[in-house]
């Protein structure tokens, strides 16, 4: 197994592991059980996850690996009337009780962007503040370490093993940097514990469900598996819309969606692409021009790469 980075936190920081119920922030829980660390676990619920992440972190992990993972959730308050309305209706859709993501895009009447990711800042970082203070107030120094892996991308290869985030207000721990998928999958095996139930349908990655970054196949496999979420997303598409139509007084030229093209127009403004355009989008041949295209993710694939199934061909269950 790959070892540990070379750096390591001063003996009076307190070490918070992120959980987003993916396979690399397990099996950083499983690489700290191993080595005998003092963690705490934490999950900054947006309110936009998956049910089967839900489940994962909630009664997965702390079964399988004996730990409790705290949670944390943006409290956003001061919807309108109407809004609160829609807000409800839409978390019934979802089932899981209050979304912040829902409340936070009808509080701004928008949707998080490339170039304003007000989702990360509000959802993820003020959630991390909110679980370091007490340390602060403690005067002790608290460490958020990631499961971050350099593999991933060319970005993610660049990053440092540790740094200190001012917008974190702790120092960023990536212990697994230099992992690799193999490692990350022979630690979930050495625990026995299953990867999140999203990756053996083909997901790539299991967090926002789906992200406003996703790509091609990612967008295919929520419109082909999650009727619900699909339900979901075109309520907030139209509630948001009717909330900004409520501030201005008129119809917006380019009613707010989820999701953008990356090309500008006449106007230089980024065109939105209401849902159903983007689940048509996901279902065409290569070529299409909105976001990085790939090809759909094929779910038995994906319990192939875990060592959980056999290739189609043999008869193994996927």
């Amino acid at each position: 197994m790959t070892q540990e980075t070379a750096w390591t936190p001063p003996a009076d920081a307190v070490v918070f592991a992120s959980v987003s119920g993916g396979k690399d922030s397990t099996a950083l829980l499983i690489h700290f059980l191993e080595t005998g660390r003092d963690f705490r676990p934490v999950f900054y619920n947006t309110g936009w996850e998956h049910a089967e992440t839900y489940k994962y972190v909630r009664e997965t992990i702390p079964s399988k690996l004996g730990v409790h993972v705290a949670e944390y959730a943006y409290k956003v308050d001061g919807l309108s009337e109407e809004a609160e309305e829609d807000a409800r209706k839409i978390e019934t859709v979802l089932g899981h009780g209050e979304s912040a993501f829902v409340r936070l895009c009808l509080k701004k009447a928008m949707f998080p962007g490339r170039t304003r990711r007000f989702c990360t800042e509000f959802l993820k970082i003020a959630c991390s503040q909110q679980a370091v203070r007490p340390v602060h107030e403690q005067g002790l120094m608290p460490v958020m370490a990631v499961g971050v892996r350099a593999e991933e991308s060319a970005a993610r290869a660049k990053l440092p093993d540790h740094e200190l985030s001012t917008s974190l207000d702790s120092y960023v721990w990536r212990p697994l940097i230099d992992w690799s998928f193999d490692d990350v999958r022979d630690a979930h095996h050495r625990a026995g514990i299953e990867p999140n139930p999203l990756y053996l349908k083909g997901a790539e990655r299991v967090g926002c469900w789906p992200c406003i970054m996703a790509r091609k196949a990612e967008i295919r496999l929520v419109a082909d598996t999650d009727p619900g979420r699909n339900t979901a997303i075109r309520m907030l598409e139209a509630a948001v819309q009717r909330e900004l139509r409520r501030r201005q007084g008129d119809t917006p030229h380019n009613p707010p969606t989820m999701f953008q093209a990356p090309r500008r127009d006449a106007d230089g403004k980024r065109p939105c692409v209401p849902w159903n355009h983007m689940i048509a989008w996901s279902r065409t041949p290569r070529g299409g021009a909105l976001y990085e295209v790939e090809d759909p993710p094929d779910p038995n694939e994906g319990c192939m790469r875990w060592g959980l199934c056999g290739r189609r061909d043999s008869g193994g269950e996927g």
